[in-house]
């Protein structure tokens, strides 16, 4: 957990004050708590992390379960208004800023977006339903994602437009 945390604040600059960073810290410590054993053991911790989970949500407004995996270098630019499904996952190095949702396209088919590696999101943008975002991706501010998108490329507009990224 340890280990993670230190990673999550270098990828965050170094800042103890960046929101980020909190719900980044919220979201290693409900991880980490799902290996305490006994259970009798780990429902103060339980209870701990929501009271937790709640604060942060409170005070940053980003929703980050701790069931959704997370890879490496995951980064929250920026708080406020960002919602994250338990259903999704993430890949290593990915950036995500305000506004942004991941989430389900609806209530009743519980999947939520699969992130590749090296996925940059834009302020606003909406990545919604059983979609997968490949590696080395742009989402641009304020699309609204409802497709998949293919590695090395941008989505931009609403809907949005796939396009090839240039290099």
């Amino acid at each position: 957990m340890f280990d993670h945390i230190r990673a999550d604040f270098a990828a965050h600059g170094r800042d103890w004050g960046a929101q980020g960073f909190w719900a980044l810290l919220v979201y290693r410590f409900g991880r980490w708590r799902y290996g305490v054993r006994p259970a009798l053991l780990r429902k103060p911790l339980s209870l701990l992390y929501k009271l937790l989970y709640k604060f942060v949500q409170i005070i940053t407004g980003i929703e980050l379960p701790c069931e959704v995996p997370v890879g490496k270098g995951f980064v929250i630019e920026h708080s406020g208004g960002i919602v994250v499904s338990g259903f999704a996952r993430f890949g290593d190095h990915c950036r995500i800023r305000n506004g942004v949702v991941i989430g389900l396209a609806r209530v009743e088919d519980p999947c939520a977006p699969q992130l590749g590696d090296d996925v940059d999101v834009g302020a606003g943008a909406k990545l919604l339903g059983n979609i997968r975002i490949g590696n080395h991706v742009r989402i641009g501010a304020n699309a609204v994602v409802v497709c998949d998108v293919p590695d090395n490329c941008i989505a931009v507009g609403v809907p949005a437009v796939i396009k090839p990224r240039k290099r």
